[in-house]
C-alpha cells in the first residue's frame, strides 16, 4: 500500500491545492491526508486512489469548517509562480501569471462540488466514474456539475455576468 500510494502523492499535491489555492495550506493538507490514510486500514471494496482523494477532501472540509468558525473574515489568496523558465520572456510571464490568476479567481468563484468536480476530472485527468467514486455521487452529477463548472469558467473568464447556476 505504501508504494501505490507514494505514486499518488503528486496527484493528491495537485488536487490540495486546487481545494486550498496556496502550496503552503496544499502541503498541510497533503500531510494531514497521508498520516489519515497511514493511521487507518484500507476500506474493503474501495480503491486506494478513491480512498485518498476522498480522505482529502473530507480533511479539507474539516479545516475549512474550523477556519470559518475561528475567523469569518475570508483571507486573500496568495499566488505563488513555480520557478520561470529562464528562456521565457518577460511578457510571456507577465501574460501566464495574469492569466493563472484569471483562472484561479473563477476557480473561486465556483461553488464548492462544481469546483472539486472540475479539479478531478479537468486537473486530475480521472474519469467520470473515478470521480463519481471519489465524491461518492452518481456519474450524471459528475456530468451535470462539470458542465455547469465549464460554463462558468468561460463565462467568468469572457467577462460575462450572466451565469448559469
Amino acid at each position: 500500500m505504501k508504494d501505490e500510494l507514494t505514486e499518488l502523492v503528486p496527484s493528491l499535491r495537485k488536487f490540495a491545492y486546487s481545494l486550498t489555492g496556496n502550496m503552503h495550506d496544499a502541503d498541510d493538507l497533503l500531510q494531514n491526508t497521508l498520516e489519515k490514510l497511514l493511521s487507518k486500514p484500507l476500506p474493503e471494496q474501495v480503491t486506494l486512489m478513491a480512498w485518498a482523494f476522498r480522505v482529502c477532501r473530507n480533511c479539507w472540509i474539516d479545516e475549512y469548517r474550523a477556519k470559518k468558525v475561528r475567523s469569518n473574515a475570508s483571507e486573500a489568496l496568495t499566488y505563488e509562480t513555480e520557478t520561470v523558465n529562464s528562456n521565457s520572456s518577460m511578457d510571456d510571464t507577465v501574460a501566464q501569471t495574469i492569466t493563472l490568476r484569471q483562472v484561479s479567481s473563477a476557480m473561486d468563484e465556483l461553488p464548492c462540488e462544481q469546483r472539486e468536480t472540475l479539479s478531478l476530472v479537468a486537473i486530475q485527468g480521472m474519469s467520470y466514474a473515478d470521480a463519481s467514486e471519489v465524491l461518492q455521487v452518481p456519474t450524471g452529477t459528475i456530468m451535470s456539475r462539470l458542465a455547469r463548472a465549464r460554463v462558468k469558467i468561460s463565462n467568468l473568464l469572457n467577462g460575462q455576468n450572466e451565469v448559469l447556476s
